[in-house]
């Protein structure tokens, strides 16, 4: 892959603006309330600058999985947060300066990760990317100290309330809400019914189950829980045991290789219920494996974001660049939640240069003013209250082994009902 794993010399070309949205506001501002003359300003053009900033680069940082459970996912953020900082340097760059994006691979081992971000931190900025729920809680510290505005490839709501940390889209509970109230809707499950949930020990699991379990109550159902470790790939057991619940239908919170052995599993078993994945319990190459029938039949996935075979405009040009710059990687929802946290943090540090600085405690400002962000990616965010999601809206995808990223739209986004109620008892 490209990334740059390394500090780019300075003579190098400065680079480029943002697409979009973006482009059109830096068009028309240049930046140009850059604090000139005021003082406060260490940078040659007036601009305050901290760690990771100087008079010609902007450096991001990211603590990645590239080969670890996630190593799919990862290098999919990691190729596509290159492409968009190659694309914003080929037009101009941001407040003038290069962005330059700095990688480490923690291979979803916590102890590696607090390492590599003690290695990057005095040189970065801000980080458009973290994979991990325990390697995010194991920084939370670090981060908070730092000022490091970070984009977590997490969702746990436990990483709520902290003003550096932002989680992107909705939480795990807020996605298992919404699972639950799609198998009534649409799966005909009613009061007195049994779901199983399957779900990784640690704060992603433990988030989501509040979330179903709160919504199966609600709805007057039982939650049968099975915990598992990341470490577990035959779910024989786990199925054995939620047949002998006599489930109607089975939410998983895990990754990609559990969700394959359940419902695969499940399927030769004649366990042949609804199943609903957190969004990243799934991965695109699925669908090539023995499983993949079962999965195209009994699948669903839950998600903040679009399936990447959206007819949206937006992801429609970004995965068809993606696909010409990388063509022998497959395009997943790795591709568009990267691409998506890389513009969002590019119009942070668009809307920080504006006001005339790039220290990280401009960049967290200027990230926490944004009340209705849109990279016409999936649904507006509002980053405004830090105590709440940036996003109640959920999709629901379908596996479809002839579409691009192997998941097509089933349900627009849309709040599931019960979500507010939920968030405002918490």
């Amino acid at each position: 892959m490209t990334t740059r794993h390394t500090r780019r010399p300075r003579a190098r070309a400065a680079g480029a603006v943002l697409a979009g949205t973006l482009a059109l506001l830096l068009a028309s501002t240049g930046c140009s309330s850059k604090a000139e003359g005021d003082g406060k300003g260490d940078a040659a053009d007036g601009v305050r600058t901290g760690p990771g900033v100087d008079d010609d680069t902007i450096r991001l940082g990211a603590l990645t999985d590239l080969t670890g459970p996630y190593a799919t996912l990862g290098k999919s953020i990691v190729q596509a947060q290159q492409m968009w900082a190659d694309e914003t340097n080929a037009k101009g760059g941001i407040c003038d300066r290069k962005v330059e994006i700095v990688v480490k691979d923690h291979g979803y081992d916590v102890q590696k990760a607090v390492t590599a971000y003690a290695d990057i931190a005095p040189d970065v900025v801000a980080l458009p990317q973290v994979i991990g729920s325990p390697v995010v809680a194991a920084l939370l510290d670090d981060i908070e100290r730092d000022t490091m505005l970070t984009f977590p490839q997490a969702w746990a709501a436990s990483l709520l309330g902290k003003d550096a940390v932002q989680v992107l889209g909705t939480t795990y509970d807020v996605d298992m809400i919404a699972a639950v109230d799609f198998l009534t809707r649409t799966k005909g499950l009613k009061k007195g019914d049994t779901i199983g949930h399957v779900y990784f020990e640690g704060d992603y699991g433990a988030n989501a189950l509040e979330g179903s379990t709160w919504a199966a109550e609600r709805a007057g159902m039982k939650v049968a829980g099975q915990k598992i470790q990341a470490t577990d790939t035959d779910l024989s057991a786990q199925v054995s045991a939620l047949r002998k619940e006599g489930v109607k239908a089975v939410l998983i919170s895990a990754g990609p290789a559990q969700t394959a052995s359940l419902v695969g599993v499940a399927a030769s078993r004649g366990l042949k219920v609804p199943v609903v994945s957190s969004a990243p319990g799934f991965a695109p190459q699925l669908m090539e494996t023995p499983a993949g029938p079962a999965l195209a039949a009994l699948l669903n996935v839950v998600s903040a974001a679009p399936a990447v075979s959206s007819e949206l405009p937006g992801v429609k040009t970004m995965v068809a660049s993606y696909k010409k710059k990388y063509p022998d990687s497959p395009v997943d929802s790795g591709v568009l939640s990267g691409y998506n946290a890389a513009e969002l943090i590019g119009q942070d540090l668009a809307k920080a240069c504006e006001a005339g600085g790039l220290t990280r405690e401009d960049v967290v400002k200027a990230h926490r003013s944004q009340s209705n962000a849109d990279t016409g990616l999936g649904t507006p965010q509002d980053f405004s209250d830090m105590n709440r999601p940036a996003s109640t809206e959920t999709y629901v995808l379908k596996p479809d082994a002839k579409a691009v990223g192997g998941v097509v739209n089933a349900e627009d986004a849309h709040t599931a009902p019960g979500v507010e109620e939920y968030l405002s008892s918490r």
